[in-house]
This record gives C-alpha cells, structure tokens and sequence, in this order.
C-alpha cells in the first residue's frame, strides 16, 4: 500500500493525560473498525509518571482516535474508495490538489541562539559522564505566531522537496500536522512487529556524486553514529521483549544507510513474534515514547529532556498512524513535521539529535539545522511553484 486515508468521522476519542490509554482500549474494545490518529509524546506522563510544565502554542490533544466514514487506498497501480458517493469524493480529491498560491512564513525564529545550544549539548555531556544516562535525544522549536499557510499547499509543497515513506497530512479541529517523517515507529502484521529506528546522519551532496558518496561511507563507518544506533537498537530489543515470545525478538538489519532527499539515514531493523495475550494497549505501554527519540535508560532521558529543552513536544516525536480492523497497525515517528494551529496561526517544526559524550556540539548544532532545513525552505521559498531538490 502507497497511501491510506480516513475522512469523516463515525465517532471518535479525543483524551488527555492520565487515562487517555485506558480510554484508547476501551474506545477498541467497543467495535473493530478501521482507526485512524495519533499518540503525542506527553502520553509519557501516564505510562512513566512524569511531568510536562513547559509550554505548547499548538495543543494538539495528547491521544486522538476517530473512525472514518470514507477509506481511501492508493498503490501503484490502483485507487479504491469505501464510502457513499465515491465519484464525488475523486472530484474533491483533484480540487483539494489543484491549490497553489502561498503566502511566504517570513518570521521563523528559534528557542535557543547558537551559544545556548551548545552549551546545553556541553551540559548533557556532562551529565551522561557522570552517569546519568548514556544518550539523550534533545530538540529545539522553530516557530513563528501570525503564520498565515494552507495545509494543504504546504503539504504538496513539502512532499515535493521530501519526498518520504511516512509522510503524513493530518488535521484535528484546527490543529495540523504535515509531516515529511522518514522513520516507522511501529508495524503489527498478524503476531509480526517491528520496529526501524534511526540513529546517525549525513548531509547529502546531489550535484556532486563522489562527494555524495563519501558522506554516505562516512556515515557508514562513523564509530559516533553507530555508537548512537545500537544503544537504541538496545532499548527497542528491549521494549518488544516485553510484548513477544520468549526468543524471538532479533534484530533484522543493523546500520542499514537509507538515502532521502536531504540526509543519508543509519536505520535498523527490529521484529520479533507477539505474545497472543497481549493488545494494542500493552504494546504501546512498553514501547512508547520511541527509544530514537528519547535515550537511554528512557525514563532519566525523559526528565533531562523536561529540564533542558523550553517547550512541550505535543505531537512532535510523537506517532500518527493507522489500526485496521483485525488489530493490524502502522505508525510513523512525528519528525521532520510542522504543526499548525490554524484557529491562533501558531506554527512550530522542531529539530534536534541524539547527544553522546563524544559528540562534537558544534557539528549537533548544524545537524539540527540540516534536518529543520527542509521545512525552512518550504515555508519561506516566495515562488509559487516550488522546485524539487534534485536540481
């Protein structure tokens, strides 16, 4: 399957904080339909019993679910809708797309200048040499208020300049997410799961090929990237023991190099067989928030990160995704994304990486830059068509 979308609501959960995962398996139990929504990363805060104090100028709810009255599939080679007037539904569709004018995003700015983001990656180092954990994932928020965008234009726009795998186009009420997401945070296919988490990055070079592939060989055998990656290959081992057979759990490919249109990528490849007994509820309660996006050991990471990032992650590294009725389901991490509040014209995209004590905080610094760096152009390119990144 290329694409899947839900559109129209039959019914639908929208939960905070505090019950919001025992609502969600309630919400289940009640029918097996096809569930379309999302888990925001503050969900944290009831499976681990910790806290978010900072502020959120989105506020996508933490946990949202909503069956759909219209199902649309996509492949290479065919489209099937499942719903009442189909054909009014295909008019809509080519509408929507038709779209082009955008205003341009002019006054992005950022939580930390330069200075102060190094000096918190100096900060982390130190406390991962006293031993307080040994990776920590840390971000920072671009935003800008009064950001007068189309969702959609934007969407199409982004999807022109980063074209990836689980990308999304997502609204709730008034909140947005159009995501450009390169990474799977989970895959349930039957008793099958697994889990690709990335860890390790490199700036691609197209109008260069040898260059190119140097940076790519270089990510390859950088000791720092790996070092990042099998420490969360680690926790992921450990978060699907707690759900599958005893013995199954293995790791399927270890620092894969995917290219995309922007960066190079170091991903692994997690699987293992689920125990029977065990539900959508209890899988998500020992796998979430994503080991790539927190660290480890998880829950430390989780209080430093608190401590020393200066707004809420909401929906960001949080997971948007699908549940069919069956039980089977698909879900992204919420990275390389804008979220948009279209009510109060609050826009944010946030960036960051996974800190070691060997990392250089400068080269953390234009990392974050290269990832956010996408997003950027798309919001503040003037023209009305956008060219792809491949010239």
């Amino acid at each position: 399957m290329e694409c899947l979308l839900g559109a129209g609501v039959k019914r639908q959960l929208k939960s905070g904080t505090g019950r919001a995962l025992d609502n969600l398996k309630i919400f289940m139990d009640e029918k097996d339909s096809w569930l379309f929504g999302h888990l925001g990363y503050d969900l944290k805060n009831e499976i681990e019993q910790l806290s978010s104090g900072h502020p959120d100028g989105v506020q996508f709810p933490e946990l949202f679910f909503f069956e759909p009255e219209i199902i649309i599939r996509l492949t290479t080679r065919e489209m099937t809708i499942e719903g009442d007037d189909a054909g009014e539904i295909f008019q809509a569709i080519g509408k929507s797309f038709s779209r082009s004018l955008h205003t341009p995003v002019t006054n992005i700015r950022q939580r930390f200048s330069r200075d102060e983001y190094i000096t918190v990656i100096q900060q982390l180092q130190q406390r991962i040499l006293r031993g307080d954990c040994y990776e920590i994932n840390f971000c920072q928020e671009f935003f800008a208020d009064d950001a007068d965008i189309d969702p959609v234009i934007i969407y199409k726009r982004l999807s022109t300049v980063s074209p990836n795998p689980f990308s999304a186009l997502y609204r709730v009420h008034d909140q947005w997410l159009i995501s450009a997401s390169p990474e799977r945070f989970l895959k349930k296919q039957g008793t099958h799961i697994l889990s690709q988490p990335i860890k390790g990055t490199s700036k691609r070079v197209l109008n260069n090929e040898e260059k190119d592939k140097h940076h790519k060989e270089e990510l390859q055998h950088s000791a720092k990237d790996r070092s990042e990656n099998v420490m969360v290959v680690d926790l992921v081992r450990n978060d699907l023991a707690r759900v599958c057979k005893k013995g199954t759990v293995q790791v399927d490919e270890l620092y894969g190099i995917y290219s995309f249109p922007q960066v190079h990528q170091m991903i692994s490849t997690v699987s293992g067989e689920l125990d029977g007994t065990k539900s959508f509820y209890d899988i998500i309660k020992a796998t979430f928030p994503m080991g790539s996006m927190t660290g480890a050991p998880k829950k430390r990471v989780m209080e430093l990160i608190e401590k020393y990032e200066r707004t809420k992650r909401g929906l960001f590294s949080g997971a948007v995704g699908y549940i069919s009725p069956g039980g089977d389901f698909d879900f992204n991490v919420v990275i390389r994304s804008i979220l948009y509040n279209a009510a109060t014209k609050y826009l944010s995209f946030q960036a960051g990486s996974g800190i070691t004590f060997y990392s250089d905080p400068e080269k953390e610094w234009d990392e974050c830059l290269l990832k956010s760096g996408a997003i950027k152009k798309v919001l503040e390119e003037k023209s009305d068509e956008i060219k792809d990144n491949s010239e």
